[in-house]
């Protein structure tokens, strides 16, 4: 399989693509004003605990106290009480071990001194899950603090490798910590490993640092971003090629990789061509798909999607497909073509928590379980945990599906003013990033450098505000003097692009 990265920036969001054989897989936003929170380690205090919920909420200094359930309390908890100020230290309770930790009162109480780190990003109204089972990850290594076990990726097979991996891990462990050798490991020497260890111990001595000179909450260590940490976990050799349009985070690439996988070097390009980067490889037109609540499939079938406080909800149906008279074969074709794009729809969107797939009634139960093998074999490619249950005589499948941040679609959208949430219009940065996107295309063949921008009085207010406005660094970026006019007839997500004069609409012929 080919797998790829392409990576767009642009002045509103950055955006970054995983491929395979030449299909968007999966696909990471990023924006000035929604910073990825997973792995960053809060120094925080226990707002409350609740028994019957079996957690406890933790103040972080954050709008939304996190969640902290009793399972995900680890049990060198203790251990961190002596980081904790002289005076913070009396609040601590001592007790409890073992099968007590169900037990929150055996180590939580309120306005108790608590480490904590983020395993999932707040989602709607609920604030961000935590543990209290601290780790560090680094490219080769996983720290983790006041432990002793050495664990080696599991996706590591070879049996001899395995052997010498743990091996060296015990020879560069310090005491006191606990390590897990990570996938891309595999065939580097000691010397690789020991520097990504001794980074990663010089980071927990920093954490340690901030914890002793400030008050909780308070925010010690900020996990790497979005970029930062694709490159980290994801650019592995099994990637053929790295591609970016931003010279400053390509150069930033280029550094971390000479340092850490210096093989890898030679298969990241800087792309330079005048089209922009997602129309060259084909990606806009896949996101676009992946936005859209209906997608059609090739046999004529489409599958919808829609999203609920509680679950997402997909519906498989026959559409304009004919076929043969046999319903069940007919039924057999289109379920088996949408279990293949629902995997990979997963994915991209990536939608976590309760998933409930309808899809199209089979009598026979050899085609119910040519259907189960199907979406099993295609959700292998999935690095998110997933637990599916057996199809239902209604031909339904229940599954979950991990969550760590929030969908695709309400990480690119915000609440709709006019219609108080119950509808989803394209955020402003994003439209930002497509106004952007549009003269691109038209600075590609080379049009005039004169236009006038007409949009919504809102997003025009967005674009102007500011001495170095959005639409001044546009201006100066695409060397195009652009007019801005305010339309209260058009929606927040529309824009058009008129000539010089005003005369000619550009929009459609550049969108």
């Amino acid at each position: 399989m080919k797998k790829e990265i392409i990576i767009n920036s642009s002045i509103g969001e950055t955006r970054i693509a995983i491929t395979e054989d030449g299909r968007l897989a999966e696909l990471y936003f990023e924006k000035p004003e929604n910073e990825r929170m997973v792995g960053d380690i809060y120094y925080g205090r226990v707002a409350k605990v609740v028994k019957g919920m079996q957690a406890a909420f933790v103040d972080i200094g954050l709008k939304q106290d996190a969640f902290l359930h009793f399972s995900d309390i680890g049990e060198n908890i203790n251990q961190f009480n002596h980081l904790f100020p002289q005076e913070e230290r009396k609040a601590a309770p001592h007790k409890g071990r073992g099968r007590e930790r169900d037990n929150g009162d055996a180590y939580l109480r309120q306005g108790h001194p608590i480490l904590v780190q983020v395993t999932k990003e707040p989602i709607s109204n609920k604030g961000a899950r935590v543990t209290t089972e601290v780790s560090l990850p680094g490219r080769f290594l996983v720290l983790i603090p006041y432990d002793d076990m050495i664990g080696v990726s599991r996706k590591i097979t070879n049996r001899r490798e395995r052997a010498r991996l743990k091996q060296l891990g015990r020879a560069i462990k310090p005491d006191g910590f606990g390590l897990v050798i990570r996938t891309v490991s595999e065939g580097k020497d000691e010397e690789m490993l020991r520097a990504d260890m001794e980074s990663l111990v010089k980071m927990w001595e920093q954490i340690k640092k901030n914890i002793t000179n400030n008050k909780a909450p308070f925010l010690v260590h900020k996990d790497m971003d979005v970029l930062s940490s694709v490159i980290r976990d994801l650019f592995t050799p099994d990637i053929t090629r790295l591609a970016i349009d931003n010279k400053k985070m390509h150069k930033q690439i280029i550094k971390y990789l000479r340092d850490v996988a210096a093989p890898l070097v030679n298969r990241t390009e800087l792309y330079s061509d005048r089209t922009p980067i997602f129309d060259r490889f084909g990606i806009e037109t896949e996101i676009s798909r992946s936005l859209a609540r209906k997608v059609w499939l090739k046999s004529g079938g489409y599958i919808f999607f829609d999203h609920t406080e509680a679950l997402a909800a997909i519906d498989v149906n026959s559409g304009r497909f004919i076929g043969k008279r046999d319903h069940d074969a007919n039924s057999l074709k289109i379920n088996l073509e949408a279990a293949r794009e629902i995997a990979r729809q997963l994915r991209i969107r990536d939608i976590g928590g309760i998933v409930i797939i309808d899809f199209i009634d089979m009598v026979d139960a050899r085609n119910r379980k040519k259907l189960e093998d199907e979406f099993f074999d295609e959700l292998k490619n999935d690095r998110a945990q997933v637990n599916v249950a057996p199809i239902s005589q209604f031909g339904i499948i229940e599954m979950t599906r991990e969550r760590i941040r929030p969908a695709l679609l309400f990480t690119i959208s915000e609440a709709c003013p006019a219609c108080l949430g119950t509808g989803r219009v394209i955020s402003k940065t994003t439209t930002l990033a497509r106004i952007e996107r549009w003269i691109q295309r038209y600075r590609a063949e080379k049009g005039e450098r004169n236009l006038q921008l007409m949009v919504h009085p809102e997003l025009a207010a967005f674009l102007s505000a500011g001495y170095r406005s959005q639409i001044i660094r546009l201006s100066w970026k695409y060397w195009t003097r652009i007019k801005l006019a305010a339309d209260e007839h058009m929606s927040m997500e529309e824009f058009r692009f008129l000539d010089k004069e005003g005369e000619n609409d550009l929009t459609n012929k550049f969108s």
